[in-house]
């Protein structure tokens, strides 16, 4: 009796390993990654939240967004060279540019007389901006059930600018106000200068910013579904970013006799920051506290 009661429990012990071990849906899907996988992550946030308003009736409840795992909006994933490893990658490469035109009367022209239409002429407004960021590591794991805990290491770059630039179609004199015979699109036209009335901007460029990180992190996942997979992750590194000062150039009326020149300024401020933190605080690129990470 004793020996077909050890039998059992060895049976349902061996039965329950197996079945632990036996990482692989009942449709024969593989639940864990493997070598040659890729993965794109998310931020989980949203996700949690909407389902958590389900469950306490808030009338607000909207479905969840697809948000990225940063606050730069970089797109993160990951490569597979094994079950144990992982390479890591971090990318935004982003160019915006925007134009405008505005007619505005010739300022040289003699008032036409009714029906007759004033000349016109062309105003014209153009603005960019970029961020560049990249970062690349390395990601070990451990774990051999749907629990994986990982942690490796990252580098990081990124560098972000702008400008804004006019074009006047009437000529600043000596005797015209600005203000009077161009287009003031917000804060090109009178700028807080010592110029005065008689100024106007045609180029202003924001300084530039490059930043720098390297990070450890340490993290957990489970497994939901194959290849689907929710946690999180804490991390902790050094950051270094500078940012330069901007140019302004003006066209203005000054000096005694009065002219009108071209004077370019510097603007804003220059600054630069040293980092070692939790990297929630160190470089702003930081995974998001809840992730989901799809894998394919």
């Amino acid at each position: 009796m004793k020996k077909s009661t050890l039998f059992i429990a060895a049976l349902a012990l061996g039965a329950t390993t197996a079945f632990a071990q036996d990482l692989t849906s009942k449709k024969g899907e593989t639940i864990l990654p493997e070598a040659g996988d890729w993965a794109i992550g998310v931020d989980a946030t949203p996700m949690l939240s909407y389902f958590g308003n389900m469950l306490n009736g808030n009338t607000s409840n909207a479905p969840f967004g697809w948000n990225y795992t940063n606050a730069n909006g970089m797109i993160t994933g990951k490569m597979f060279t094994s079950e144990t490893s992982a390479y890591r990658a971090m990318l935004r490469i982003g160019f915006n540019s925007g134009s405008a035109t505005q007619e505005i009367m010739d300022a040289t022209a003699t008032a036409p007389t009714f029906p007759a239409l004033p000349t016109m002429k062309e105003d014209k407004m153009k603005s960019s901006s970029r961020f560049i960021g990249l970062g690349a590591g390395i990601e070990m794991r451990r774990g051999k059930t749907r629990l994986q805990g990982y942690y490796g290491g990252m580098a990081m770059i990124w560098m972000s600018g702008g400008k804004d630039s006019y074009e006047y179609g009437n000529t600043l004199t000596t005797t015209s106000s600005a203000a009077a015979i161009s287009t003031n699109w917000g804060s090109n036209i009178n700028p807080a200068t010592t110029y005065g009335a008689n100024a106007r901007v045609l180029s202003e460029k924001a300084g530039s910013t490059l930043g720098i990180g390297v990070r450890g992190f340490i993290g957990a996942e489970y497994f939901i579904l194959p290849k689907l997979s929710i946690g999180g992750e804490f991390g902790w590194g050094f950051g270094f970013s500078s940012t330069g000062m901007g140019e302004t150039e003006y066209e203005a009326v000054a000096g005694a006799p009065a002219t009108v020149g071209t004077v370019t300024e510097t603007s804003g401020s220059k600054s630069s920051g040293l980092y070692i933190d939790t990297d929630n605080n160190a470089f702003g690129l930081a995974p998001a506290s809840v992730l989901i990470h799809f894998h394919f």
